[in-house]
């Protein structure tokens, strides 16, 4: 199969949305990829639309039952802080990376998720420290590609200020040019999350985050520039892309404490989780209701029982409820007893103890940020939720196109590259290629 491109770029901005546009086209860089090239108006993310499971799909083309990434966070009832699907294992069947990677190309990635211990040439995974006795670099060095992470600590590590945004993204593009203009991949993949964070806390339309769109276009300029400097532009494709939307919120949701009032957590005398028969684990704006034992005839029907009561509440804060193998139809994780999708306005937390619904004011959120004022996971279904991708340079052509789903991404990627990611549940957009 003959290469489109010698070397692809792939921006994502977490939570740009496809109601960003009238803000993006006005602003320069966002505009050279707007003018240049392909532009589609709306993409269809995965349920559940959160970002682990949507950037495993953005590299495979295929829904998260498919792929194996389920959820951002594992299932570990009672944990306060579980552990992310921070592994490359944790995704079944092959990745563009992957494929790039067999076909002797340069493979780089930058904060990508789900890339710890991947097999690329220049690796700075997503993972972070979630235990007291981590250390955030050595996590870092020990799960990616150690030369090369420690240089670019070296070089531009004082720019960080932890995982805080807006210096984290900062600290990621300087990463990200300096891997261009030394490394020349020919895959590059850069995930930036400043969006998203000022999303989750202070709203979709808040002002920060119309100020953090404006410094992704900055940002996105520094690579276009980069890409000139080390004479590669005209040999380049950049894509721009988000991985799902956001909705405002301001009430949490517990099934937890509904479970746990049933006797199906079972809690000791300190409040802590000892025994499980039904569990929530949160998606954010939706839910997934596991049972310990999955032949468990009697705790299904309890649940089953609460789940049709909580349908008949208009009060309630849910909107859908899907049994298992719903859920797989949709695309997300089968084994569930239930799968659970919240109204707008609402999202899930896992908390077992407290009220069933609590209201969320932006003093939570800044006392505590496990709380929130906007955030995704909800069913790609949902209006006005869509999110976004652009592309130009070689291989693309320049035109607009109503709607494609985020499963297309993966294999029109490999198709730029030469590479087959196999039977997917994505198709190539080829309406974008000059073929």
């Amino acid at each position: 199969m003959n290469r489109l491109t010698d070397h692809l770029v792939i921006i994502s901005f977490d939570c740009l949305a496809a109601l960003d546009f009238p803000i993006l086209k006005e602003l320069p860089h966002f505009q050279t990829i707007l003018t240049n090239g392909a532009y589609v108006e709306n993409v269809e993310s995965i349920y559940p639309s959160v970002t682990y499971p949507c950037h495993a799909t953005i590299v495979t083309g295929n829904y998260p039952k498919r792929h194996g990434v389920i959820n951002n966070t594992l299932l570990q009832p009672g944990i306060l802080s579980p552990d992310w699907n921070w592994y490359r294992n944790s995704i079944k069947g092959t990745t563009l990376y992957d494929e790039a990677k067999k076909a002797n190309m340069t493979t780089a990635a930058l904060l990508w998720p789900v890339t710890a211990k991947a097999k690329i040439d220049y690796n700075m995974p997503e993972i972070f420290a979630n235990r007291s006795w981590q250390n955030q670099i050595l996590i870092s060095l020990m799960n990616g590609t150690p030369r090369f992470q420690l240089e670019l600590n070296k070089r531009y590590g004082h720019i960080r200020h932890g995982l805080n945004q807006p210096e984290l993204d900062d600290f990621v593009l300087e990463s990200t040019v300096h891997t261009i203009k030394t490394k020349k991949p020919n895959l590059l993949m850069v995930h930036f999350t400043d969006l998203d964070s000022q999303r989750h806390y202070h709203g979709f339309s808040c002002k920060e985050a119309i100020a953090a769109i404006h410094r992704h276009n900055e940002r996105l300029g520094r690579i276009i520039d980069a890409l000139k400097e080390s004479g590669l532009y005209e040999k380049s494709t950049v894509v721009v892309l988000g991985d799902h939307s956001a909705l405002d919120e301001n009430k949490a949701l517990h099934i937890n404490v509904l479970l746990h009032k049933q006797r199906l957590i079972t809690t000791n005398a300190k409040g802590k989780l000892i025994n499980w028969k039904a569990y929530s684990k949160s998606c954010d704006g939706s839910a997934y209701i596991y049972l310990k034992d999955t032949h468990d005839t009697t705790t299904f029907n309890e649940v089953k029982l609460l789940v049709d009561s909580l349908l008949q509440d208009p009060d309630s804060g849910i909107e859908r409820a899907l049994t298992g193998e719903q859920a797989a139809e949709k695309g997300a994780d089968g084994t569930c007893a239930f799968m659970l999708e919240a109204q707008r306005g609402y999202y899930f937390l896992e908390d077992f103890e407290g009220e069933y619904i609590k209201a969320i004011t932006q003093e939570d959120v800044t006392a505590d940020k496990k709380y929130t004022l906007a955030c995704h996971g909800y069913s790609p279904e949902k209006e006005n939720y869509g999110t976004t991708f652009m592309a130009a340079g070689k291989g693309i052509k320049p035109i607009t196109l109503p709607r494609i789903r985020l499963i297309d991404e993966g294999p029109t990627f490999a198709r730029l590259l030469g590479v087959n990611l196999g039977n997917t549940d994505g198709r190539v957009i080829e309406e974008i290629l000059t073929l």
